[in-house]
């Protein structure tokens, strides 16, 4: 007797994208004629995409908003009429006044229409009990203050030639072919969250990895040795300045660094914001080349601690 395996569950990533319109919040919700109901944005994942970059291409198509991802809100889960189950990843989105204003919406076959609701309206209106769900993990951080963010990115450089195989000096190693495609795919997740600032240890390696990104943002890469490797292992690293600084800026900033430098990054943010170094925190700096940890903090009072870790792995 022959035994089928289960189909592997749909990936799909959506946003609860919100913005505030005359003092107040307002979410927004889709009708959806084809489906007869009303819910949050979200789309499936397509061949090759990560989660982050499969929620800012869905909330582009279907709404025409041009969105950087903020904190991430967790998972839904549910079994499709097919049977095969449905897993959705949510980020919550702030829309602020330029990009509401830049956004065309045309009604298509998938969406018909747009609403921007209060929290209470919407809770109401959404047809499904997981998007309730979700919209309620969001109104949970409105109400600590915790809904606008930024995040300061932890990102390992892609995979170099190895230094048996280097004849060079550590600082001048050059990617891999892996490591560049690497680097590759960790700018197309990267930019969903919207960086406002790139950050590279002065090591070959690093620049390199950063490059995909800034060539897809546009933003200068600022190089220093304050976050490299040579400099953390003869003492005249200054992580602690680095990350005091991104702290007050309170913009999204991406620090391209090492394996053995990243700890020390993540448990600086994490000492500087008041939050327990606990295996969480310490598990977050434990990256793949290539890979990146999203470290999300509240832009009100960023010294109330961590919002939000979420960990990429580069996948290549």
């Amino acid at each position: 007797m022959s035994t089928s395996s289960p189909a592997s569950p749909v990936l799909a990533a959506g946003a609860v994208c919100w913005r505030v319109l005359d003092g107040k919040i307002r979410v927004l919700v889709i009708h959806r004629d084809r489906h007869g109901d009303i819910s949050l944005p979200k789309g499936k994942v397509d061949p090759g995409e990560s989660l982050p970059q499969t929620a800012a291409r869905e909330i582009e198509e279907e709404t025409g908003l041009d969105i950087a991802l903020g904190a991430p809100l967790g998972t839904t889960e549910y079994t499709l009429p097919g049977g095969r189950d449905k897993i959705v990843h949510y980020w919550a989105a702030e829309v602020d006044d330029e990009t509401h204003e830049a956004h065309v919406f045309t009604p298509n076959d998938e969406v018909a229409k747009l609403e921007w609701l209060s929290l209470a309206k919407a809770r109401k209106a959404l047809t499904y009990s997981h998007d309730r769900e979700v919209l309620d993990r969001f109104s949970a951080r409105v109400d600590n203050d915790t809904a606008r963010t930024f995040a300061v990115i932890a990102l390992r450089h892609g995979k170099a030639i190895s230094s048996h195989d280097f004849d060079g000096s550590d600082a001048e190693r050059t990617l891999l072919r892996q490591g560049e495609k690497q680097a590759a795919s960790a700018a197309s997740a990267i930019a969903a969250f919207g960086p406002q600032k790139l950050i590279s240890s002065t090591a070959v390696r690093c620049v390199a990895t950063v490059k995909p990104l800034a060539k897809l943002t546009g933003l200068k890469i600022k190089e220093t040795d304050r976050i490299s490797q040579d400099a953390w292992e003869d003492g005249t690293a200054d992580v602690q300045a680095v990350i005091a600084k991104r702290l007050r800026k309170r913009k999204t900033a991406v620090l391209c660094s090492h394996g053995p430098v990243l700890p020390e990054i993540v448990a600086e943010i994490a000492r500087q914001t008041n939050t327990p170094v606990d295996s969480a925190v310490r598990g977050s700096a434990m990256l793949e080349t290539g890979g990146f940890a999203v470290i999300h903090l509240s832009a009100e009072r960023p010294e109330a601690g961590i919002v939000a870790i979420e960990v990429h792995s580069p996948g290549i």
